[in-house]
């Protein structure tokens, strides 16, 4: 099977995102903030593992943008999640780091994609 590093890389951190949440719940006993950031930090790379299999280009873009925007979202319960103390600077910096170099391969495959319609 061909190597596609997008996949790969959102499957990482999606097993991140699941290791936070359960350090979340069991360490800091938060449960509310603990299931957006799962949801959303999980649903990048699902979505971008049904644009691979699009009806169409149309189709497998706006997946490639339903993931970025999952992106977006979960940078902002990285950010909430620092300021309010819950994790720390050392965990958010290493998770944001993540976060932006899958936004930015996104970004980079929807305007590639974008130019060969």
């Amino acid at each position: 099977m061909k190597e596609n590093i997008l996949i790969d890389k959102s499957v990482d951190f999606a097993a991140r995102i699941i290791k936070l949440r359960k350090f979340l719940e069991e360490s800091q006993h938060e449960h509310i903030l603990s299931r957006q950031i799962l949801r959303s930090g999980t649903s990048i790379g699902a979505n971008i593992n049904e644009a691979q299999y699009g009806q169409s280009k149309a189709d497998f873009i706006s997946k490639l943008h339903i993931a970025l925007k999952e992106t977006a979202e979960t940078e902002y319960w990285l950010r909430l999640l620092v300021k309010s103390e819950y994790i720390n600077e050392k965990i958010f910096q290493s998770l944001i780091a993540d976060c932006m170099e899958l936004k930015k391969i996104l970004i980079a495959s929807l305007n590639t994609a974008k130019s060969t319609m």
